[in-house]
């Protein structure tokens, strides 16, 4: 028996922080428009609904596709990675797997840093980006606002949270437990990128430093965002000046390609510098410089304290309401999926029931067929179908395959029940 091979699949790809460095990270991460290009040419591919996410830890896309080759195919197309590598540090997660995968993701259980719960926030922000050109419908919104759910129960139902473990503030304490006298230091703050935001904010509670100064491409943009903190803005024309005069550089633009080398760094005396973008901003080649010290996202994503230490207790708490609204969604999920292989499949039954009275009826001799009988057999048609729809839903591993089966045995018409 063959069975159709067109059937679509939901799909969860990309590369993380567990299987990725952070240069190969970075070729594979798509910036705004690269997202927007991508969400367009798989419309055009005929995807009916896509989510596409990019953070500092990881490039992912969701979808339902025939073959996940068409998003890796994408992914690459959009971004500096290859399919190649993909096939050697990518992973591909496929329908009850992938579900169960973004609940992971969106609650901050797959996180770097356990319980962030900033990455919820951005995939709000991509969720809003493909729903604006259309591309998301009934299954993925369902699905996201239920992974929305499981992410806000556990941050108020749990303490995993609790405690601050963010790269911002893993920045400031490197820098704090780094630099002596941190206090009197001049810090410069290259760009206006959410970590470097997050971080200069940090600085400015936990050092009391009153000499940062911010550079940014987009002089308005640096002007906005000192608006909020005590911090001097300077042209980007200034940067090579700044940089010599400075102690701490942090970097945080939102750059593909790196945007400080050591052509620009002339200064004799200690510089640390923190890249907090990804893709990288800095070019390794500062490293040889004798008195310049370079700390990446992945050497800050290392450092652990007691609060992340204590977040562990709560995993368990977090895991069971995870699989509670996960178990609610697969629910809607199964009786959204089962639906029309169920009504084809009564339709059938009934229609074979019709047949077969009307030819017993034309028998003389076993003409006793009556409504009572009707009713008898059409309660056997109601139990049969409750039967197949207990038991994928007791099975949903096998609920693709055993549809698959029952339509061909049948010979449903599932379209037209859909």
């Amino acid at each position: 028996m063959e069975v159709s091979n067109n059937k679509k699949h939901f799909y969860a790809l990309g590369v993380s922080y567990k299987n990725a460095d952070l240069k190969t990270r970075g070729d594979f991460s798509l910036g705004l428009e690269q997202r927007d290009a991508l969400i367009l040419d798989a419309k055009k591919e005929g995807i009916k609904e896509i989510l596409v996410n990019s953070t500092c830890n990881r490039t992912e896309l969701y979808a339902q596709v025939t073959d996940p080759s068409q998003l890796i195919n994408l992914l690459c197309m959009h971004s500096q990675g290859s399919s190649s590598v993909f096939d050697k540090i990518g992973y591909t997660l496929k329908n009850s797997a992938a579900i169960h995968h973004i609940f992971r993701v969106g609650t901050g259980l797959d996180s770097q840093i356990l319980g962030d719960f900033e990455i919820i926030g951005q995939m709000k922000q991509s969720f809003y980006r493909s729903k604006k050109m259309g591309m998301i419908q009934g299954f993925m919104e369902r699905l996201v606002n239920a992974v929305i759910q499981a992410s806000k129960r556990i941050k108020t139902e749990t303490k995993i949270s609790s405690g601050a473990t963010s790269v911002a503030f893993a920045s400031v304490q490197y820098i704090i437990n780094t630099i002596e006298k941190i206090s009197d230091k001049n810090i410069l703050l290259f760009g206006t990128g959410k970590i470097g935001r997050n971080t200069c904010e940090n600085l400015i509670k936990h050092t009391e430093n009153n000499h940062i100064v911010l550079i940014n491409r987009t002089h308005e943009k640096a002007k906005n965002v000192a608006g909020k903190f005590n911090v001097l803005v300077k042209e980007y024309g200034d940067l090579p000046t700044e940089i010599r005069k400075t102690d701490v550089l942090i970097v945080s633009t939102g750059a593909q390609q790196p945007t400080v080398s050591k052509d620009i760094i002339h200064k004799d005396s200690p510089l640390l510098i923190l890249d907090l973008s990804i893709p990288s901003n800095v070019n390794p080649n500062v490293k040889e410089l004798e008195h310049v010290t370079l700390i990446n996202l992945d050497t800050l994503s290392q450092i652990t304290n007691k609060a992340l230490e204590d977040r562990r207790k709560y995993i368990p708490q977090a895991e069971s309401i995870l699989e509670e609204v996960k178990d609610e969604f697969l629910e809607w999920l199964g009786h959204r999926q089962y639906a029309p292989t169920l009504r084809a499949l009564k339709a059938k039954l009934t229609q074979q029931q019709i047949s077969e009275i009307k030819t017993q009826e034309k028998k003389e001799v076993l003409c006793v067929f009556n409504s009572a009988t009707a009713t008898i057999s059409e309660q056997m048609i109601q139990k049969i179908t409750g039967q197949v729809a207990n038991y994928l839903k007791e099975n949903p591993s096998k609920a693709d395959s055993t549809l698959d089966v029952i339509s061909e045995v049948f010979q449903l018409d599932i379209e037209s029940h859909e």
